[in-house]
């Protein structure tokens, strides 16, 4: 596998997927609320993402917990997609989740398909990462653990977020900023390693 996404032969920002893609594969990005997936995605898409971004407004100041993420203005409110030609025969089309729990209704469709998940999650917050692992397993979705280290703060070690999160241990666990190409393309391909590891 090529593990350079830029040698596609599909120039960025172009709308059409190079002719000499054989194979397309679905993937979501999931978490929990402001992980870190619009971020993840738009860090990564060969194409302008689609976004569904709104104005945070007083009326989700006492749903959504804007704790360690003050600075926080929008969100997502049904999905995130982006584009990514991982070689010559593989295209990824991404699709962020929204994080919220009033939204979890737009799982079963989104998820339908899908081949796999890369699950971010905040090392600051690991405890609202049970309600999507809980999801994703319910989905019967292979996943990957992408710990989103972008803020400064305590750094834990691979044992520790397996511990914390009650992980299988061949669930693979790897480490990026979500603001990165190279580091989000690192997790990614990590998780389409693992997928292809277990349909072997």
């Amino acid at each position: 596998m090529d593990s350079n996404p830029s040698s596609a032969e599909t120039a960025p920002g172009s709308i059409y997927v190079s002719s000499a893609v054989t194979n397309a594969a679905k993937i979501l990005v999931v978490g929990h609320f402001a992980v870190g997936k619009t971020t993840f995605i738009g860090s990564l898409s060969e194409i302008t993402p689609l976004r569904t971004e709104e104005k945070m407004t007083q009326a989700s100041l006492h749903i959504d917990d804007l704790r360690g993420v003050t600075d926080k203005t929008t969100t997502t409110v049904a999905l995130d997609f982006g584009r990514l030609t991982l070689s010559d025969e593989l295209v990824l089309y991404l699709f962020g989740t929204p994080g919220q729990q009033r939204f979890m209704q737009l799982w079963e469709d989104m998820a339908r398909g899908a081949l796999g998940a890369l699950l971010l999650v905040d090392p600051a917050r690991l405890e609202e990462t049970f309600p999507v692992i809980d999801l994703v397993e319910r989905y019967g979705l292979e996943y990957a653990i992408a710990v989103n280290s972008f803020e400064a703060g305590r750094v834990y070690d691979e044992a520790e977020v397996r511990e914390a999160l009650d992980l299988l241990p061949d669930t693979p666990v790897v480490y990026c900023d979500a603001r990165d190409r190279q580091s989000s393309a690192h997790a990614l391909i990590a998780l389409v390693r693992h997928l292809l590891t277990r349909a072997a």
